[in-house]
């Protein structure tokens, strides 16, 4: 055995019902905050969400100049332009709007002419091209995900226990989905088609741990009638509380790796998954179950009976 598990209690008795109010007044404020920052400075859009055209490109044993780059794209009038550098200091990212009633492939091949003929031998290794009609059907499919995600878990959870206990996972996605939107918007990072991916992924994530605690408290219900709600949640949450504990680890060390040795590409989705899984895992104590204490829940239900042993067989 690893020694330091025995650092681990096998049984917590927290009180966190008792932190509920002021979880939820923390969680209302940065909400709040959040649903400001949409308004100003609002979400850093990529290419997939206002169209134009995203460049990669490499120059070999040099670094890139971006001063020149920038220099020669804003001389050929293409509006809003972004330059940066990603991983390596010979490797560029190129983004710019193609010009209203311009043809986007002329526009591409007069670019790269402009930028190879500033830098000298370049190698463009990614091309993509976006225009106003996809950015925005991409843009009413990427939020029609969110809500179907987050009604399908309603339905879900509505049908497998009750619909009190439905609502307290929808408020918990919603609550995760802003917050990770606020983060998003709090780091500036560039909003694009992995960020949904990443909102997805932690709308899944969020609603298995709450159905881990909404599994055990109607266990612990049937269990113990008389016990006080209050108590309940407490007494559910502590004993699922391990395995909410290890199941988010290594879920944070795996999505760590992928952090600092994923490159520039995939750092903002696995930036946005860490910060997921913690407020996911937080919403599941503090944001579901407190609402179940609001409703209240039905304590009419039979106890689970025991299966009755098999005779055996001569």
């Amino acid at each position: 055995m690893w020694p330091l598990i025995k650092l681990i209690p096998q049984k917590t008795h927290f009180g966190f019902v008792a932190f509920a109010r002021l979880a939820a007044t923390l969680s209302i404020v940065a909400v709040l905050a959040t649903v400001v920052g949409f308004f100003y400075p609002g979400l850093n859009l990529g290419i997939e969400f206002k169209g134009g055209t995203v460049l990669e490109l490499n120059t070999g044993t040099k670094p890139v100049d971006l001063g020149k780059v920038r220099e020669v794209l804003n001389g050929l009038k293409l509006g809003d332009v972004q330059v940066q550098t990603f991983g390596k200091p010979n490797d560029a990212l190129v983004r710019f709007q193609t010009p209203a009633g311009a043809n986007s492939g002329q526009v591409v091949t007069q670019v790269k002419g402009a930028v190879t003929q500033a830098l000298g031998q370049v190698t463009f290794s990614r091309t993509d091209v976006v225009g106003p009609e996809v950015s925005d059907e991409l843009k009413i499919k990427g939020v029609g995900a969110l809500l179907a995600a987050i009604g399908l878990m309603l339905l879900y959870i509505w049908f497998r226990f009750e619909l009190q206990f439905g609502l307290g996972a929808v408020v918990a996605l919603f609550h995760d989905v802003t917050l990770s939107f606020g983060l998003i918007l709090l780091l500036r990072l560039e909003f694009s088609l992995n960020l949904v991916a990443a909102l997805l992924t932690i709308i899944g994530y969020s609603m298995n741990d709450t159905v881990v605690v909404f599994d055990r408290l109607r266990e612990n219900r049937r269990k113990y009638k008389r016990m006080p709600l209050r108590e309940l949640i407490d007494l559910s949450v502590n004993e699922t509380l391990s395995r909410t504990v290890i199941t988010g680890l290594t879920a944070l060390l795996a999505l760590s790796g992928l952090a600092v040795f994923g490159g520039e590409s995939l750092r903002p989705l696995s930036i946005v998954l860490l910060f997921g899984i913690v407020i996911g895992t937080y919403s599941s104590i503090y944001v579901a179950s407190p609402i179940i204490l609001l409703w209240g829940v039905k304590a009419d239900d039979e106890p689970a009976k025991p299966i009755a042993p098999q005779p055996a067989r001569p």
